[in-house]
């Protein structure tokens, strides 16, 4: 399983990705450490994209 990567603050990260995708909330991308896949299941269910496509995308950010 690949690991979540994302270049700077998760604060920054999180608002590049309401900004490309508005339907996302807060809750939506809560993310703890070790609760990692429960953050992305819910944005693979919101989104359609795969876990794999999701954290290439947030690490491309």
């Amino acid at each position: 399983m690949n690991e979540l990567k994302f270049k700077g603050s998760w604060n920054e990260t999180k608002g590049k990705l309401k900004q490309k995708y508005g339907e996302l909330t807060d809750d939506d991308l809560a993310f703890e450490k070790g609760k990692e896949d429960e953050m992305l299941g819910r944005l693979q269910s919101k989104l359609g994209k795969t876990k794999d496509k999701i954290r290439e995308e947030i690490a491309s950010l």
